[in-house]
C-alpha cells in the first residue's frame, strides 16, 4: 500500500485502526518533498518544525484513544495565501516578501485543533489572479501528468502536492475557479464551497465578494471532511450517497462554447455513465449565465484592483506584466458600473434559484473547456496566455457568479474535469450528490 498516495479519510481510519503511526506518515511526506526533483517547484515553505511537533502530539492522542476526529494525524499543504502564525505567507507576490503573519487563519487554526498536521505552504499564482497557474515571480509547479503542461491556478501547488504523494490532501483558495482548474488538470477532486460558508479571516484577500477557501484532495469524502473541519461543524454524512433517481441538467450553451474536443469527450462519456447508473438526465441552456458572464469584467477586476492597488502601484516593477495588466484593468470601470453590475448579479441570482436550480438536484458542465496548455509557450506568448486564461476560467466563473458550491471530479480521461453545481448554502446536499456521481463514476 502506498499510503502517501492514500486518500486522507483512509489515512485516518489506518490511525484509527494502529495500522499508521502519524509521526512515521509525517516523516515519509517529509522525506518525498526533500526527494522530489520538483520540491521547490511546489512547496514555497515546508514547515518541517511545526510538521514534527504536531505529530508527535497526534502520536501521543491516538495511542491513549483520545484522537479529535477522523483526519487527527493526517498530513496536509496550504496555500501560500493562507496564514501560518509565525511562518512566511507571501501569497506568491513580491508585493509582500517577507510578509510574517502573528497567526494562522481561521480556518487553519479550526484544521489544526482537529490535530491535521501542516507540511508547509505551497506555490501559487501572483496574488491568485490567473486560472493557468504560472509565476515566474516565484515559481511554475509543474503538472502531475506532465510538467510541460501548465498546472492550473491559482492553487496550483495545493493540487500537485497531492497528485505527486507530496501530501494527503491540500487547502487551497478559489475566486474564479482557483480550486477546480488545478483539480481537473491534475486528476483530483475540488470543492468550492457555497461564497462565506468559511471564515476568510487570515486569508490574503483577491476579491472578497467571490473568495472562498477549500480543499482539493483524492475523494468527496476527504473534501466533505476538511470541509467539515474549517466549518466547524458535523462532516456530511455521505454513506449510500446514490446517483440513481438523482435529477441532473446537464447546462448547455456557454460551457461548450469554444470547448475542445477532449475535455467535452471526457465531459460527454462521464454523463452516459451517469445516465446509465440511473441518474435523470435534462439538457437546458440558460439565459441568466449567459446574462450574467458579461459582468465579470465589471465585477472581478474592480474589486480586487481596488484592494491591491496602493501596493501595486507604489511597486509595478515586482508584478509579472500579465497579471499586473490584469490587476489595472479595473481601474477602467466606474463606481457606477460595478455597482450596477452587482445590481444586476444579484436579479440574475435569484432568477436562477426560481427558474432553474429548484428543478434539479445538481447541474453538469465541463469543468474546464480546454486542455492544460504548454507552459512555455504562455510565458512566451502573452495574448496566448490571457487567451488561454479567460478560456479556462470560463466555465469555473459560472458557480462564483452564481455564489453555488461546486464539486470537480475526475472523468477518466487524463486532465479532463466534471463540474457538479449544487445550490447555495446547501454544501452538503451537493457533496452527497457528488459523493453518488463519483462511486458511479468509479464503476461505470
Amino acid at each position: 500500500m502506498d499510503w502517501l498516495r492514500a486518500p486522507a479519510a483512509q489515512q485516518g481510519r489506518a490511525i484509527m485502526a494502529g495500522l499508521l503511526d502519524p509521526i512515521d506518515q509525517s516523516e515519509a511526506y517529509l522525506a518525498a518533498i526533500k526527494a522530489h526533483p520538483y520540491a521547490g517547484r511546489i512547496y514555497a515553505r515546508v514547515t518541517d518544525v511545526r510538521a514534527r511537533s504536531e505529530s508527535v502530539a497526534a502520536h501521543d492522542r491516538a495511542k491513549l484513544e483520545l484522537r479529535r476526529g477522523l483526519l487527527d494525524g493526517v498530513a496536509i499543504s496550504w496555500k501560500d495565501n493562507i496564514d501560518s502564525g509565525g511562518t512566511v505567507t507571501e501569497a506568491g507576490s513580491r508585493l509582500l516578501e517577507g510578509r510574517v503573519p502573528r497567526k494562522d487563519a481561521i480556518v487553519l487554526a479550526r484544521a489544526a485543533r482537529q490535530g491535521t498536521i501542516c507540511l508547509g505552504k505551497t506555490h501559487m499564482t501572483e496574488l491568485a489572479f490567473s486560472g493557468l497557474g504560472l509565476n515566474p515571480n516565484t515559481a511554475t509547479p509543474p503538472n502531475a501528468l506532465d510538467p510541460d503542461l501548465a498546472p492550473g491556478g491559482s492553487s496550483s501547488g495545493a493540487a500537485v502536492s497531492v497528485a505527486l504523494g507530496l501530501a494527503a490532501a491540500a487547502i487551497g483558495s478559489d475566486t474564479g475557479g482557483s480550486l477546480r482548474v488545478p483539480a481537473a488538470w491534475n486528476d483530483l477532486v475540488g470543492f468550492k464551497p457555497s461564497h462565506d460558508s468559511l471564515p476568510e479571516k487570515g486569508v490574503v484577500p483577491l476579491c472578497r465578494k467571490f473568495d472562498i477557501v477549500g480543499p482539493i484532495a483524492r475523494t468527496v469524502e476527504d473534501c466533505a471532511e476538511l470541509f467539515a473541519l474549517m466549518s466547524g461543524t458535523k462532516a456530511a454524512d455521505l454513506r449510500g450517497a446514490d446517483i440513481a433517481g438523482r435529477r441532473l441538467m446537464v447546462l448547455d450553451g456557454v460551457p461548450f462554447a469554444d470547448a475542445e474536443e477532449g475535455p467535452v469527450a471526457a465531459f460527454e462519456n462521464a454523463v452516459d455513465r451517469l445516465a446509465r447508473a440511473g441518474a435523470q438526465i435534462q439538457r437546458v441552456p440558460s439565459d441568466w449565465v449567459a446574462k450574467a458572464m458579461p459582468l465579470s469584467a465589471a465585477l472581478f477586476a474592480p474589486e480586487a484592483y481596488g484592494i491591491w492597488r496602493a501596493q501595486i502601484e507604489d511597486a509595478p516593477e515586482l508584478m509579472w506584466k500579465p497579471i499586473l495588466d490584469r490587476f489595472r484593468s479595473g481601474a477602467d470601470v466606474s463606481a457606477s458600473d460595478y455597482v450596477a453590475a452587482w445590481e444586476s448579479l444579484v436579479r440574475i441570482r435569484r432568477k436562477w434559484i426560481k427558474e432553474v436550480a429548484s428543478a434539479h438536484d445538481a447541474i453538469l458542465l465541463p469543468t474546464v473547456p480546454i486542455l492544460p496548455p504548454n507552459a512555455a509557450r504562455l510565458m512566451e506568448d502573452e495574448a496566448e496566455f490571457v487567451r488561454a486564461n479567460l478560456l479556462t476560467l470560463r466555465n469555473t466563473r459560472i458557480g462564483n457568479l452564481l455564489g453555488l458550491p461546486v464539486c470537480t471530479l475526475p472523468t477518466g480521461h487524463p486532465a479532463c474535469g466534471i463540474s457538479i453545481m449544487g445550490h447555495a448554502g446547501r454544501d452538503g446536499h451537493l457533496l452527497h450528490v457528488a459523493a453518488g456521481a463519483e462511486a458511479a463514476l468509479a464503476v461505470a
